[in-house]
């Protein structure tokens, strides 16, 4: 039986008083000795349905986290909240290791951190056998499934825990994981029907915004100069090469950007990463290298520059903005020439056929997403099997709504070019060729004189580039994978027959000047405040959180999130009784920090 009720946990050691959605159920099941299968969103607190029954059943907690930035992270986090917990890990001494070891089997910890190719090792299996064992939890649950966008071969070993430790509850718990990747995750680690919980896939705080990519460093710096100048941001790019001109030119426009993609040195990828994490007003310029295993709950934006490699992809690249449930943005900047590289990435691979088709119908379904006229956010969630009514009111679809029109005839002719061109040219010069541009190449290949040569002057070049964009996702078109040429799909029949009507969507005129489309952001986190006099208190607040994590080498959300900084400028707490009813003021912080935020409060009041 528990000794202590889950719900008095939570307010006493992490200041919260009421169980969000489907936390309860989920902490429950754990206590009682059930498994549990969670699909949650990032920042909806899955963290806290393991770290719960940790605490209340007997025994240690082993959490199997794939990176090492997280657990330290996660650990520094429970510590300020006067959680007994730990990690094992490649960054430790052998002797730290060994003590670290020893203190579970002694029962010192409530939670242990540890990696999945350390778990599996026989040398701490035999350390788990002479351990208390509260619970498994599996974090980033998804890397167990060869379907997923983030395999790991080391966590197909996971299902050693069920063989080997069977009366012992397990949780696994992802925010990323379509229909197949659930079944397959659920299957391998030996979890029921009855063990799975779906609270949703919505981030309703994150705003979607997918702009068509005509100067894209112009469109970047319109938008953060726009609506995120001096926020925390990641903006992610394909390539290494990329990344670095990206940061360097973000640098020259006074914008404090750091590069980061596995070919640096590991000593200044770590040095960048801990910049960004322990520093306010820092953006990242990366690959998919960086992300996993970064728990900064105050980032602001997340911009992609390329197209993500698929829709779960960006679900969890996206979802790493707004983790504290504050106004986040997710923006992209997308061109027909991603959708190219990316069939290129795929065919060029060594995986097998089948997994080449999955690949194929990823990208296919991130296209949609990205050409839809109708809510993003029903679309983002129907893919995870989650119906959405439309209408979110927090996607640029929904607050500017996109002009479709009866695009049958665009279709017709731009199919046609391409069937009389030879199905092997791209889009850029398929245009040319419909607005009547002959240049050296067009007339040595003699299409100057063909059939549509200069039937499309209802359209500019930029028009039916978006057209033939349009064509690929919706599947009427092919990509070559070598050199990008277009070809005629079996889906392009029924459109040039005239059997089939399609619908095509009117992109937004840049703003000239900006390089940008027209749109808003959502409000960043000094607007959620009313008064300049708050504003001025509201950085009184950081500046004291930030002195704080710099004298214990922690990041400063691990102090306070910013959501909790937010309340105290609302409420203006002036004793140690009023602070403690403040959401994120748990029993150890009130007595660690309480008059240092009391004192800055009266300071600036």
């Amino acid at each position: 039986m528990p000794v202590e009720d889950p719900k008095h946990v939570l307010e006493r050691v992490f200041g919260y008083r009421e169980f969000r959605r489907d936390q309860e159920p989920i902490i429950e099941r754990l206590i009682s000795g059930g498994n549990a299968l969670v699909l949650m969103p990032t920042g909806a607190g899955k963290s806290l349905c393991y770290q719960i029954p940790a605490m209340i059943r007997e025994g240690v907690g082993i959490v199997i986290s794939p990176l090492i930035a997280l657990m330290k992270d996660q650990v520094d986090g429970l510590r300020q909240a006067g959680v007994r917990a730990a990690y094992v890990n490649s960054s430790l001494t052998a002797d730290e290791a060994r003590d670290v070891e020893m203190g579970m089997t002694r029962g010192d910890y409530d939670l242990v951190y540890v990696a999945p190719e350390r778990l599996s090792t026989q040398s701490f299996l035999r350390r788990l056998d002479e351990t208390r064992i509260a619970l498994f939890a599996i974090d980033e649950a998804h890397c167990v499934s060869q379907w997923g966008h983030d395999f790991r071969p080391e966590y197909r070993k996971l299902d050693l825990l069920q063989e080997r430790f069977p009366s012992v509850p397990r949780i696994a718990l992802t925010a990323t994981a379509d229909t197949p990747t659930q079944a397959e995750v659920a299957k391998h680690l030996g979890m029921g029907e009855t063990d799975i919980f779906v609270s949703g896939f919505d981030r309703a705080n994150i705003r979607y915004r997918v702009v068509s990519k005509s100067s894209a460093r112009s469109q970047l710096l319109s938008f953060l100069s726009t609506h995120h100048r001096g926020d925390s941001g990641i903006v992610y790019c394909m390539s290494r090469a990329k990344v670095e001109k990206t940061a360097a030119w973000l640098q020259g426009e006074g914008i404090d950007a750091l590069p980061y993609h596995a070919g640096l040195d590991q000593r200044l990828r770590e040095k960048h990463q801990q910049e960004f994490v322990h520093r306010d007003r820092v953006v990242i310029v990366a690959t998919i290298a960086f992300g996993m295993g970064i728990d900064k709950p105050d980032v602001r934006f997340v911009a992609h520059l390329d197209l993500p490699k698929s829709l779960e992809a960006y679900y969890q690249e996206t979802g790493r903005a707004g983790r504290d449930g504050l106004p986040a943005n997710a923006w992209m900047c997308y061109g027909y020439g991603d959708a190219v590289l990316i069939r290129q990435m795929v065919e060029r691979s060594q995986a097998g056929e089948e997994r080449k088709r999955v690949e194929h119908q990823k990208l296919s379904a991130l296209l949609g997403y990205c050409e839809t006229a109708t809510c993003r956010r029903q679309v983002l969630l129907r893919y995870f099997g989650e119906d959405h009514s439309g209408g979110c009111g927090n996607c640029d679809t929904c607050l500017e709504p996109v002009e479709t029109y009866d695009g049958t005839v665009h279709a017709q002719k731009a199919l046609s070019n391409v069937y009389r061109t030879g199905q092997r040219f791209g889009a850029s010069y398929l245009a040319a060729i419909l607005i009547g541009e002959a240049d050296e190449r067009a007339r040595r290949n003699g299409h100057d004189r063909i059939s549509t040569f200069g039937v499309g002057g209802e359209l500019d070049r930029n028009g039916w580039t978006s057209v033939y964009r349009q064509l690929v996702a919706a599947g009427a078109l092919d990509v070559d994978s070598e050199h990008g040429g277009l070809s005629l799909s079996e889906n392009a029949r029924p459109l040039l027959s005239g059997e089939r009507a399609v619908e095509l969507r009117r992109d937004a005129k840049p703003v000239r000047g900006s390089g940008a489309s027209r749109g808003k952001s959502g409000p960043s986190v000094q607007e959620l405040i009313a008064s300049p006099g708050d504003r001025d208190l509201f950085e009184v607040l950081r500046a004291a959180r930030l002195e704080l994590a710099r004298e214990q080498g922690v990041p400063p959300y691990v102090i306070f999130h910013d959501r909790t900084l937010l309340e105290m400028v609302r409420g203006k707490p002036a004793s140690l009784d009023e602070l403690a009813g403040i959401a994120g003021v748990g029993a150890t912080k009130l007595e660690r920090y309480g008059q240092i935020f009391l004192d800055a409060l009266s300071s600036a009041s």
